[in-house]
């Protein structure tokens, strides 16, 4: 079994990870079990300058939000603005610390320097503007929108005024309020202004596609991404703050499953531009249908990968991240009978797994599945293998 182990193990580089697949990827999926590891997007930034210089991939999407992302976009395509802001105010979830993600965007910077707009790279957020606490106010998005249309199509198909716009958002600490999280009764996001807005933001994305032959000759095909962008995240918002009042059973899974939608959307829109390297937790790439218990309540959804799956099929691949220890965070050398337990034993620190190839050296009987003793770093689950096209393995981490 050892031996077959050894054999499914791979160097993790461009050139292995296309011979896993059966084609190249639209969407090439690299998950992580925990954040906050810089070891683990060091792996992540080798593999994506291979498949730039060696596969074509031209976007790299991560889990942060779409609309702060669009300050990193700027700096790396067009050199707008100081990497130390960018880093600041370009990424959610407090990604903007890390020294690997400013290294990408140091990257991506130089290797955009001189080269002609079809040639550059591009970087994404696909992430809603959301937080565990809550969501942001769907104010950016939709006056970006409506300033949009404003400046490009006859005044009279707008629906609204910026100023009837302005008066139903009201102040944005009513949306943003984090005791709406727990507590529905106190979330704006089902009274009279916020089903209108729903209403306003069904209307502008609707005349935004109506009116797409004008526009993109008009203003640039860039400007008119990027107005959708602001309806999607609009329209996704105004949803998520519906849902977030909400008092049934299954307000939860409606969440979170309004949540992969909004991130399933973004990257089908990333898919139709370059081939794209995307970057998240495990959780948020698989296949296989997602669930949590929150209390006594088992909530389940599908999240975006798969939900992209389902439309790509063979334009999407998922490899899974799998760690052997974290020892900093209490997470020490993993059980033998487990698929992280059977990794740790090849001499690599890092490695590429053929799933394929390694299912079929297991034993007869499944890895017992890991458990893990922080609540950060989620173990992989034995019966997704059959649906993950590999695992990238990183048998240490180590506090930088």
């Amino acid at each position: 079994m050892t031996a077959g182990i050894t054999d499914a193990a791979h160097a993790v580089d461009a050139v292995t990870v296309m011979g896993l697949l059966p084609a190249r990827p639209r969407l090439l999926a690299l998950g992580e079990p925990t954040h906050g590891e810089d070891a683990l997007l060091d792996v992540r930034n080798d593999l994506f300058r291979q498949l730039v210089e060696q596969e074509g991939y031209r976007t790299i999407a991560i889990e942060s939000d779409c609309l702060m992302g669009l300050v990193v976009d700027d700096y790396v395509t067009s050199g707008t603005g100081i990497l130390d802001e960018v880093m600041e105010h370009g990424f959610s979830h407090g990604f903007g610390a890390s020294a690997a993600n400013r290294e990408l965007v140091r990257w991506m910077r130089a290797y955009n320097d001189g080269r002609p707009a079809s040639q550059q790279l591009r970087f994404a957020g696909f992430d809603g503007p959301l937080e565990i606490t809550g969501a942001a106010s769907p104010r950016q998005a939709l006056t970006a929108l409506h300033a949009y249309l404003t400046a490009w199509v006859d005044a009279d198909l707008l629906p609204r005024t910026a100023e009837t716009l302005d008066r139903l958002l009201g102040a944005d600490d009513r949306w943003t309020n984090p005791a709406a999280m727990m507590d529905p009764s106190q979330s704006v996001g089902q009274t009279p202004e916020a089903n209108e807005l729903r209403l306003l933001a069904d209307d502008l994305v609707a005349l935004l596609d109506a009116q797409t032959p004008h526009l993109i000759a008009a203003s640039t095909w860039d400007d008119w991404d990027r107005a959708r962008l602001y309806g999607r995240t609009a329209t996704g918002l105004l949803r998520y703050h519906f849902w977030m009042a909400d008092t049934s059973p299954g307000r939860m899974a409606r969440l979170l499953g309004s949540r992969a939608s909004m991130m399933a959307a973004n990257l089908l829109v990333l898919a139709e531009r370059h081939p794209t390297l995307v970057y998240a937790h495990n959780g948020h790439l698989q296949r296989d249908k997602s669930t949590m218990r929150m209390g006594n309540l088992p909530l389940e959804w599908w999240s975006a990968g798969a939900i992209v799956s389902a439309y790509q099929g063979e334009g999407y691949a998922f490899l899974a991240t799998a760690l052997g220890t974290i020892r900093h965070q209490g997470v020490d050398v993993p059980p033998p009978d487990t698929v992280e337990g059977l990794l740790y034993a090849l001499p690599q620190q890092r490695c590429l797994v053929d799933t394929r190839r390694l299912a079929a050296a297991l034993p007869d009987a499944t890895p017992a599945p890991r458990v893990s003793p922080w609540y950060g770093y989620s173990p992989l689950d034995p019966a997704h293998l059959a649906n993950t096209d590999g695992i990238v393995f990183v048998k240490d981490t180590r506090r930088t």
